[in-house]
């Protein structure tokens, strides 16, 4: 049987690509969008961000993606100044203006590791926290 191997790109319905990415874009820090009619690519490195243009359904309650940040309080301050809709919790939850619900962690606490090379494209260099490696060694993945 196949293995599962990641996730190339996540597909956000909004109600609008250009107000969409200038909303995502007072948040996150990122290039000039690929585009075709009605949808743009946010890139982040080997994977992406779609934005489809016509929300066609209800807001997102639980149903919701988590995105990887290399700043999680930076990124917390950001959602604050947009008046993005933060959800109470331990977590770091948002709902963006069209429903979607997103769950923002830091790259150092979680298991989700990129290559050393697509980070250095990235420009980034970061670290993981013991907590994070101890949970890659017990998978035999670090």
């Amino acid at each position: 049987m196949p293995k599962l191997v990641g996730i190339n790109h996540v597909a956000l319905e909004v109600g609008d690509v250009e107000e969409a990415l200038e909303w995502y874009g007072r948040i996150f820090d990122f290039g000039p969008p690929e585009r075709e009619p009605g949808m743009a690519f946010i890139d982040m490195g080997d994977q992406f961000i779609a934005l489809s243009e016509g929300r066609r359904q209800p807001r997102d309650d639980s149903r919701h993606f988590g995105l990887v940040v290399d700043d999680k309080a930076a990124t917390r301050a950001a959602l604050e100044a947009a008046g993005a809709e933060i959800l109470p919790g331990r977590r770091l939850n948002f709902r963006d203006p069209w429903g979607n619900l997103v769950q923002v962690v830091a790259y150092e606490d979680i298991q989700f590791t990129k290559a050393p090379e697509i980070l250095s494209g990235m420009a980034l260099e970061l670290e993981k926290s013991d907590q994070a490696l101890a949970e890659l060694r017990a998978k035999r993945l670090a």
